[in-house]
Formats: structure tokens, C-alpha cells, sequence
């Protein structure tokens, strides 16, 4: 008997959902827990502190998932595979924060403008979701397409190593810094008739780092990628549809016999450690800082919409303006829930859309049972330090899997716009694109601009959104045509 349900509301068997939804996690594992060790660092917070922080991270990327994808009576939940996940938009911001002032006093400050900012999402859920008008196909593929392009930087990192930190690709000549401190120590001698050397003098590094694109880390991001490709193209049902877990296993494996994946925290974690609401520090009320808070969200929401149509393409299902409202909405929930745990802003986590997309599975109770998944992990720390030691060069293969798949279906949905009759458009796609590359090629242009605005103006994505809805109006006014974003839709539907 043949079910009449939608395949986004159909319910797998409890195996595949676990496979399915552990994929899920391990997708965004790495960027889920990466908000909270960078801004706790910045903190000066403990190690146990820090430790804290990811727990309620996992934990609470778990509890909204379950909202957003299972829904949480009428007014929350849009429904769709959705994974929801710390925003990066918000880092920047976050570390101003902690560098003013530090310590729990400082954490309390950003939990205390993330609930604020979380109300505050709530509130203007409604007004940002009748913004469908603005987003048609041509708005939306370019939008789409910027978010995938902006991820690969990402995954690229994953695989060669950070451009700054200990994987940066070039370090400090080890001879060059003894000679400064040297020349620092004689300088402060008594008697000394050398000058003090300035303040905040530095080396710039001028060597190779060994760390930075290791040819054996190299090697097992391409075994990874290599391994999805020929699961892909050989493996039938079930396996074909684990194409991503099954590479990033076969990397875990090879890294372990190499050496270069341990498993010491797995030994030292706890088994359980609850998370707490305000564990650890109490929220800090200041209205500058809500204000700035509520300007990330406001990011973080036209981001979203752009993500929820993405799945609403890819899976064949309306997405209307009250889909949309509730969708935005639990964003809010989400980052009210963080301040209250001690974490952070929510948002939909881009990259698992693109796993929809090599998947082929729309269920939402797939993200479900990522969500369920999270908080188990959020409450064991072992589960969590298991997964936590996959090097970045295992997922790294599979991220570019991910994320190109990400702009693969902006394309797609770009595919079906008329650039023949309407030479318009080409200028919208060709200016928002260029407009949205801006932070990731030059990312210090913002340096003589107010600082007031750099929240508005880092993000990529944002700058992209904005310049293609601004085009699209200024171009082509702000006509509705459903015709036009159903058959975009199917476009992008067909990988």
C-alpha cells in the first residue's frame, strides 16, 4: 500500500533514522563546537568552563533541532530536515564582547544579549517572513549559491588548516624570535643603553609551517572525498544513501592506524554531566549590546529564509509566509534557549542542507533523530569526546561534498531563471555575487568603517541578500510569481 504522505513527513525505520541522523551530526559536528571553544577561549574562561559551554552547545542544538524539525505546537517549527546550530555570524561580535571585558562577568554579558536579541527574534518573526515577495528564483538561487561558495572556505580549512592559529601556513622564524627577546631582555638590563623595545612589537612569520597542509592529512581528506565519490556511483539503497558517513569512517580508520586520531579524551571525559540553565554565570542585561545582538538576527534571519526555500525547493514542499514565521521564530526560541543554557545564537545550519541534497532523504524525523542524537551527546561527554577527535582533514573530504552540493542547487535554481528575455537579471546574479565574495577575498575591508555596522557587514551571505533583493526590486519591482518559484523548485529538486 502506497503512503499519500509527503516524503518530508514520512517516518524511516529506527535504523536508518539513527545512521541517517548520526550523519547529520557529524556533518555539523565540527562547526557546532568550534563557536563555543573560540569564544570561551577569548573569555580566558577554564577548561572545565569551556568544556561546559560545548556541552550546553550540543545540547541545545539538539533541544531546538527537535523544535524546528518534529514542531512545537502552532506557532513553532517549520517542519523541514533542518539542523540547527550555533551561528558564526555572531562570533565577531561575541569576541568584541569578551576582549572588553573577560570572565564569567563578560559570559554573563553575551548570555544576557542573547536572550534579549532571542525575545526580540520572537517578536519580529512575523514581519521578516512576509519578505517571500522578495525572493524569487533569481534572488533566491544567488543567495543559495553564495552560501555554498562561502562554505567551501570551511571545508577547504578543514583539510589544509586554518589560515591563522597553530595550522597558519607560515610561523615565526624560532631564530628571529630569540634575537627579539634577547634584544628585549638587554634593553630592560640597568645601565642599558638601548631603547625599550616598542609596545605590541611583533615578528611577522616568514617560515613554512609543517603543520599547514600536511601531505598525509592531505591524503586521507582525498581518500575521504574519493570514497563518497565511489560509494556514490557503485553502492545501492541504504549504503548509497550513507555515502558521506561511510567516507568520513573509512578516514576516521585510516587517521586512527596513522596516528593522527586518539582517543584520550574519550578515556578522561565523565560519562554524564547534565547541563544547567545559567551554570555558568548569571545573564547581564545591557541594552547596546542587546541592540547589537538583535542586528546579528536580523542577519541570521534573512540567512534563514533564503535556507528554509532552499529545502523547500529541494523537497517539493510550499514553504508559505506561516511556514516561514514559524520557521524564524524558533530561531528566536533557539537563541533564547542558549542564553538561558550559557550558549549562544541558533540558527538552520547550512551545510546539512547541501546533505539533503546527496542524500536524497527529505524526512524531517531524520533531523529528529540528529536532535535526539545531540543531546545525548550533549549529556554523555564521552559520546561527545568520541566524535570530537575526528580530525578536521577527515571531514574536510566530505565538506567539500557538502558544501558544493550547497551551491550546486543554487545553480540549479539560477538554471531555470530567463536571462534571455530579462537581461536584468544577469546584472543582479553577476553584482550579488561579486558584492557577497567581498569578505571572503578581502576580509579586513570593513577596518575604517564604524564598528557599529561591521555586524551588518561581514557576513557575506548577508551582503549578497541584501544587493540581490535591492537589484531585484530596483530591476524588476516586487511582483509574487508562484508559477515562477514552483518551477524553481523543481529544478532544484532534480539531482
Amino acid at each position: 500500500m502506497q503512503s499519500n504522505k509527503h516524503p518530508v513527513d514520512e517516518v524511516l525505520p529506527l535504523g536508518r533514522l539513527t545512521a541517517l541522523g548520526l550523519q547529520h551530526v557529524l556533518v555539523m559536528y565540527a562547526g557546532a563546537v568550534a563557536v563555543p571553544l573560540i569564544v570561551g577561549r577569548a573569555l580566558n574562561l577554564d577548561h572545565h568552563q569551556i568544556a561546559k559551554l560545548i556541552s550546553a552547545d550540543l545540547f541545545v542544538c539538539g533541544l531546538v533541532t527537535l523544535i524546528q524539525a518534529w514542531g512545537a505546537t502552532r506557532w513553532f517549527g517549520i517542519k523541514l530536515p533542518v539542523m540547527m546550530g550555533v551561528t558564526f555570524a555572531s562570533v565577531a561580535p561575541m569576541i568584541s564582547m569578551a576582549q572588553t571585558t573577560g570572565g564569567t562577568y563578560g559570559a554573563g554579558l553575551i548570555f544576557g544579549s542573547v536572550i534579549g536579541a532571542g525575545v526580540i527574534s520572537i517578536a519580529i518573526a512575523p514581519f521578516v517572513s512576509r519578505m517571500l515577495r522578495f525572493f524569487p528564483p533569481v534572488v533566491t538561487g544567488t543567495i543559495i549559491t553564495v552560501i555554498g561558495i562561502s562554505l567551501m572556505r570551511v571545508g577547504i580549512n578543514w583539510i589544509f588548516g586554518n589560515p591563522v592559529g597553530p595550522t597558519a601556513p607560515n610561523v615565526v622564524n624560532p631564530e628571529y624570535a630569540k634575537w627579539l627577546q634577547e634584544a628585549q631582555a638587554m634593553a630592560g638590563a640597568p645601565g642599558s643603553s638601548l631603547p625599550p623595545i616598542p609596545k605590541g612589537m611583533s615578528i611577522l612569520p616568514s617560515i613554512p609551517n609543517p603543520k599547514y597542509a600536511d601531505l598525509s592529512g592531505v591524503a586521507i581528506s582525498g581518500i575521504v572525498l574519493v570514497s563518497i565519490l565511489l560509494i556514490t556511483k557503485f553502492a545501492k539503497g541504504f549504503l548509497a544513501n550513507v555515502a558521506v558517513l561511510a567516507g568520513i569512517v573509512i578516514g576516521a580508520i585510516i587517521a586512527t592506524a596513522m596516528g593522527f586520531m586518539t582517543y584520550e579524551k574519550v578515556v578522561q571525559a565523565e560519562w554524564f554531566d547534565f547541563v544547567m540553565p545559567f551554570e555558568i554565570a548569571a545573564p547581564v542585561f545591557d541594552p547596546i549590546l542587546i541592540l547589537t545582538m538583535t542586528l546579528v538576527m536580523i542577519v541570521v534571519m534573512i540567512e534563514s529564509v533564503g535556507m528554509f526555500l532552499a529545502l523547500g525547493d529541494m523537497t517539493s514542499k510550499e514553504v508559505t509566509p506561516d511556514d516561514l514565521t514559524r520557521g524564524l521564530r524558533t530561531d528566536g526560541l533557539g537563541t533564547l534557549l542558549g542564553g538561558i543554557f550559557n550558549t549562544f545564537p541558533y540558527t538552520s545550519f547550512s551545510q546539512n542542507v547541501g546533505l539533503v541534497a546527496v542524500t536524497g532523504i527529505q524526512s524531517r524525523f531524520v533531523c529528529v533523530a540528529g536532535g535526539f542524537i545531540l543531546i545525548i551527546l550533549g549529556v554523555l561527554p564521552k559520546l561527545g569526546a568520541l566524535v570530537e577527535s575526528l580530525p578536521t582533514m577527515v571531514l574536510g573530504g566530505a565538506g567539500l561534498v557538502m558544501f558544493g552540493m550547497v551551491a550546486a542547487t543554487g545553480i540549479r535554481i539560477l538554471g531555470n531563471v530567463d536571462f534571455r528575455n530579462n537581461r536584468y537579471n544577469g546584472m543582479i546574479v553577476a553584482v550579488s555575487i561579486g558584492v557577497g565574495m567581498i569578505p571572503l577575498i578581502a576580509p579586513s575591508f570593513r577596518q575604517w568603517m564604524p564598528h557599529a555596522i561591521h555586524p551588518l557587514i561581514e557576513s557575506g551571505i548577508l551582503l549578497a541578500s541584501i544587493c540581490a533583493v535591492a537589484l531585484n526590486v530596483f530591476f524588476n519591482g516586487a511582483k509574487h510569481d508562484e508559477a515562477a518559484i514552483v518551477q524553481a523548485a523543481r529544478q532544484a529538486d532534480a539531482h
